[in-house]
């Protein structure tokens, strides 16, 4: 079983070699249902659908924010990325019981893809290389396949492939279902072909995707973060939210001081 504390460079191995990585226990009970509890007061302010993507999702609560600096994975990402890193996106997706698989606007699943923009980013000899790596928090029982699990192709990333179909309801030969409890945390390289499955359960799925990538990229959610963000935000959080120096260069070539996260991950290593 791996776990967040398992040794790091079996678990970026594995990441390199599968796409992606499944670690189990990573969130305790009580930081679930306090994530939970946020979710809940953001689903009231949103109109009544059968799925929900709220993106740019740390700025509606203080409790999805607390995530953007999550110790627990956040000197794992480092050693993935490198730590001239900035939170990319926050994407909150929620999926309640679609037996019907009824396509919604608010996108009740999604066929497969491999993330990015449009076009998509450049290939060499068919690969594309890892822009950015998304953390997906699972709050909801997804423990068993069909509940809108999130769908992969392992080892898609470092291959030249195709699917056979990309709608997300046929079953393809190499396709994995993540599996998870609450607390647990799948995390995956944007270029792993992947899939939000439909909810064909009686529960309603809840993930919460942060994703992080090098500094130099323009992050989705926004162009600078607001003062909400920022206000106490501690030194390393403001470097995750894209503020370390107003000349452009240092988003390329920083100094030291103005990436924190890198003396951090040294001292706890």
């Amino acid at each position: 079983m791996l776990t967040v504390n398992s040794n790091q460079d079996q678990l970026i191995k594995q990441f390199q070699e599968e796409g992606y990585l499944l670690l189990k226990d990573v969130l305790p009970a009580d930081k679930v249902r306090s994530l939970n509890e946020a979710v809940d007061g953001i689903l009231s302010e949103e109109p009544e659908a059968l799925a929900y993507n709220v993106y740019n999702s740390v700025e509606r609560h203080d409790e999805i924010a607390s995530l953007i600096d999550e110790p627990s994975v956040l000197p794992l990402i480092s050693r993935l990325l490198g730590h001239n890193i900035q939170l990319h996106i926050s994407h909150l997706t929620v999926r309640k019981p679609n037996p019907e698989d009824v396509r919604t606007t608010t996108s009740s699943f999604i066929n497969w893809h491999q993330d990015g923009p449009h076009p998509q980013f450049p290939t060499i000899e068919g690969l594309t290389s890892t822009y950015y790596i998304k953390v997906c928090y699972i709050l909801s029982d997804m423990s068993e396949p069909d509940r809108g699990n999130t769908k992969i192709i392992p080892r898609s990333h470092n291959r030249v492939y195709q699917p056979d179909s990309q709608n997300v309801r046929d079953r393809l030969p190499d396709e994995v279902q993540i599996c998870g409890a609450p607390g647990d945390v799948f995390i995956f390289a944007q270029n792993l072909w992947h899939a939000g499955a439909p909810n064909q359960s009686e529960l309603t799925r809840r993930q919460l995707f942060i994703g992080y990538s090098p500094i130099w990229m323009r992050p989705i959610d926004y162009k600078t973060p607001s003062e909400r963000l920022l206000r106490d935000a501690s030194p390393i959080r403001k470097q995750l939210l894209g503020i370390i120096s107003d000349n452009p260069f240092n988003y390329y070539v920083p100094e030291d001081s103005m990436v924190p996260l890198k003396n951090w991950v040294h001292q706890i290593s």
